[in-house]
């Protein structure tokens, strides 16, 4: 996991704002394309990849938005444990909202389980479009060549967390070979639901946006403690 990193804030904006400030800047730092955005909870600039949308809904509940398309000025939280409490202890939700929230004792929790579920929601999308394939002989032959089905390239190797270390040891040193990142963070029967079976120990992903878009969810469940 890369840990998150501080970006520096565009020329005229500042460093640091405290939340009730933040109501008063757009939510996209810097331009509406940019890929910045400020934490409301350490009031610091830096990509949203590492990062949490939240928004408010009709009664004023937060909601986190994980698609990051609900409708909505969108508040932004890094994915740190430390930060989320933070945000729920001093009521900083309300305050870059410049309104009553309501927020659930829970969210910290819920907010690890969507991220998770959306991650085995993207195995489950690779294996629909046909850009996954598990088990041993499979995965190492894929591993062995860089390539499956209709020559598409690999992107990502997948381990059950719970899978022997046997297996693993066969194949490890061939992803390493092709530098191909290794996911080990579901078990032997998340994993094989999201690939359509009873249980699943060695897949590997098609290279591509979908492989991308699951490491992004990998780091932030790792970094929510998940």
């Amino acid at each position: 996991m890369q840990p998150a990193t501080e970006t520096p804030a565009p020329p005229g904006v500042p460093e640091v704002l405290p939340p009730e400030a933040q109501a008063d800047e757009p939510e996209a730092v810097g331009g509406r394309k940019s890929p910045l955005r400020r934490c409301i909870a350490s009031g610091r600039v830096q990509a949203k990849d590492h990062m949490i949308r939240f928004v408010l809904g009709p009664d004023g509940t937060v909601v986190p938005d994980l698609e990051e398309t609900l409708p909505g000025r969108g508040l932004w939280l890094t994915a740190d444990p430390a930060l989320v409490e933070k945000a729920l202890s001093k009521g900083l939700f309300a305050k870059a909202a410049r309104r009553a929230v309501k927020v659930q004792p829970d969210l910290p929790a819920l907010v690890r389980q969507l991220v998770r579920r959306r991650a085995l929601d993207l195995v489950g999308l690779a294996r629909k479009g046909g850009g996954a394939v598990a088990g041993f002989e499979k995965v190492q032959a894929a591993l062995r060549t860089g390539r499956f089905g209709r020559g598409v390239a690999v992107g990502l190797w997948l381990e059950a967390r719970d899978g022997s270390d046997d297996g693993r040891s066969k194949l490890r040193p061939l992803a390493q070979a092709l530098s191909v990142p290794l996911v080990d963070l579901f078990d032997r029967a998340e994993l094989g639901a999201a690939l359509g079976r009873d249980e699943a120990v060695h897949a590997v992903l098609a290279a591509g946006p979908l492989a991308a878009r699951l490491l992004r969810e990998v780091d932030r469940v790792k970094a929510l403690g998940g």
